[in-house]
């Protein structure tokens, strides 16, 4: 691969050993990592780099070996299409969903409806404020669903912070009417246990059930007590969504999971799950849970079972989000090392954390089992400035190959190859340069998903982003078409 305006080698680490070994020990030495960065309803702070590190990233500049600030570049097979800066939403960028030719971004601040039938020209359909990080997004029909994690004064749209050791504070889903997609209706409001971080969407005719993933209880909040050990079911009727209601928590760890540091160093404890993916047509679904890997049957939705639970206590902090290759003999996990607020993309670091772990699914039944065979992580090298990390991705649907594009934070947005689980490769990237070399700072792509023949990227302070990707071995992925992609809620892209 080429990249334009650079070097056509990128593959030096930066790093001054001194600062990132420090770095290190501070992962590895952490509690439980917030899952994604979470003050309250404001943006991440910046923290300062050493002078050295700045002069460093300085000099790979001017080397060629990183983009410039603010520089784009990419692989020769990807081509940047259109950007659209934030608006009236000036929060954290976060999640993406599809319907036809509507993208729906969601906002700490809110969420964005986009028309994307000209992917080189998007436009704004509407721009709705309701604040409550980080409203993780999706749709199904005519409902918009929305994830509050971040405790609120009530439930509403004009709902101010207030401390999740308040009684009265609420946290959890919100439901929308987007029947009409310029002017969408807030419909239904469901208060979970310690809010809604994610959810994942099981469509069925008659309603739709919501998995509702969060963490990290707390004995001085009322409505998030420990132990915190499984999810959320809602049931949302279709037709009377004001009717959305919990009908479970089923308990996921019955030995309380992960117990972490002092016995497993540098792990998040599991006090729950940070993310799930579901694939409906195979009654599946794969469990991101903190400090435990998981798969498990939906069958029946309000009661999902587990089949089998993976760790790794060597090189996973966090188990952030999951994603299942389309014949459904593969996982990939993420790890978001440093709680997706650090520069992990380094040498000291390495390749093996803050990375994907790849997993073969073995056996039949309620017997198969989660089989580890690699990691796979960017070495394209980034700034100590520079936040990254293992993100949210899709899968790139083409016969015969496992294919997908994923978001690195500022390790920017890269499309790889897992056909083979024991070597995954990378063939294509598309990514800015530091935001800044003067502060470790949270920016780059949130997500970054494949849909109808085009790639899009949710970029946390630079905005939506429309990549085209022109490869003989993805251009097959160009004729499949949907009418509808939630990436936690995969569909059966074949077998329509």
């Amino acid at each position: 691969m080429i990249s334009l305006h650079t070097s056509p080698v990128r593959r030096r680490r930066l790093g001054v050993a001194t600062a990132a070994a420090g770095l290190l020990a501070t992962l590895l030495m952490a509690g439980p990592a917030a899952a994604t960065p979470d003050p309250g309803d404001r943006g991440a702070a910046r923290t300062g780099v050493s002078a050295a590190q700045e002069a460093e990233a300085a000099a790979a500049i001017r080397n060629g070996e990183i983009p410039g600030v603010d520089e784009i570049v990419h692989s020769s097979n990807i081509t940047h299409l259109a950007n659209v800066p934030k608006d009236a939403l000036k929060g954290t960028n976060t999640d993406l969903a599809f319907q036809g030719k509507y993208a729906f971004a969601g906002n700490y601040d809110g969420f964005r409806i986009f028309d994307i039938s000209d992917p080189r020209s998007p436009r704004t359909v509407s721009q709705v404020l309701c604040p409550g990080s980080q409203n993780d997004i999706s749709v199904s029909g005519n409902l918009l669903f929305l994830s509050t994690d971040s405790s609120r004064s009530d439930n509403s749209c004009t709902s101010t912070t207030q401390p999740a050791t308040e009684k009265s504070s609420w946290e959890g889903m919100k439901v929308f009417d987007i029947s009409d997609k310029r002017n969408p209706k807030y419909v239904a409001a469901v208060e979970t246990a310690c809010g809604s971080h994610t959810h994942t969407l099981v469509p069925e005719r008659k309603n739709v059930y919501v998995y509702v993933s969060s963490y990290s209880p707390s004995a001085t909040f009322p409505d998030c007590q420990p132990p915190h050990d499984g999810i959320s079911v809602i049931k949302v009727p279709r037709n009377a969504p004001e009717k959305a209601a919990v009908v479970n928590f089923p308990v996921l760890f019955p030995d309380g999971g992960n117990p972490g540091a002092p016995d497993n160093p540098g792990v998040s404890r599991t006090t729950g799950c940070h993310d799930i993916t579901v694939l409906p047509s195979k009654d599946l679904a794969a469990g991101a849970c903190m400090g435990d890997g998981l798969l498990f049957s939906i069958k029946d939705p309000e009661n999902p079972k587990i089949i089998d639970r993976v760790q790794d206590n060597v090189n996973f902090a966090f188990w952030h989000s999951a994603t299942f290759n389309q014949t459904t003999d593969k996982v990939v996990f993420t790890d978001e090392l440093g709680g997706g607020g650090a520069a992990t993309c380094n040498e000291e670091i390495g390749p093996k954390r803050g990375a994907n772990g790849i997993y073969d699914i073995v056996g039949r039944g309620d017997h198969r089992k989660l089989v580890f065979r690699s990691y796979f992580k960017i070495d394209r090298p980034q700034a100590d400035a520079e936040v990254c990390v293992a993100h949210n991705g899709s899968i790139i649907p083409v016969k015969g190959r496992d294919l997908m594009v994923q978001a690195w934070y500022q390790g920017g947005v890269s499309v790889w190859d897992f056909t083979d689980s024991s070597k995954p490769k990378e063939i294509g990237y598309f990514e800015r340069g530091p935001v800044t070399t003067d502060a470790v700072t949270t920016a780059g792509p949130w997500s970054a998903y494949y849909y109808n023949g085009y790639i899009y990227s949710n970029d946390i302070a630079k905005g939506f982003d429309v990549l085209k990707l022109d490869d003989r071995r993805t251009d097959p992925a160009k004729r499949v078409r949907l009418d509808e992609l939630n990436v936690q809620t995969q569909p059966e892209y074949f077998g329509r």
